[in-house]
């Protein structure tokens, strides 16, 4: 059996946050539709998510941040985290204004928004892996 180092852990931690995260918007992002027919319940589906996806979101800039500290990336490894950091910004902002949002259209475009950045900072994680 392989020794645990903390990197281990490390990568554990933002690799279970991003799963929460997006792997939480895309779910519920399909099941809106079958929650609308019922009143209420997709806004309570929605704020008990944030309960655990605004913490997971906390996780993936904690962890984010050690990964930075603990790798020493270099030219294209380097901008590639750059561009990641530009869509896990535009993630979090874009859910954040999610969360704010009153008219549907905003509803659906600041979810979309947050959802496309966090699938691809998901994709630009995983080529840093």
């Amino acid at each position: 059996m392989l020794a645990v180092t903390t990197a281990d852990v490390r990568i554990f931690l933002h690799v279970l946050a991003a799963t929460i995260w997006v792997g939480g918007q895309i779910t519920l992002g399909a099941l809106v539709p079958a929650l609308r027919g019922h009143e209420g319940v997709t806004k309570a589906a929605a704020r008990r998510f944030n309960t655990i996806a605004w913490p997971a979101f906390a996780v993936l800039v904690l962890t984010g941040v050690w990964n930075i500290v603990a790798d020493d990336l270099e030219g294209a490894a380097q901008r590639t985290l750059e561009v990641k950091l530009v869509f896990v910004l535009l993630s979090g902002v874009a859910a954040f204004l999610h969360t704010r949002a009153t008219s549907k259209a905003g509803l659906a475009a600041w979810g979309a928004l947050g959802a496309l950045g966090a699938l691809l900072a998901l994709f630009f994680g995983v080529q840093l892996g």
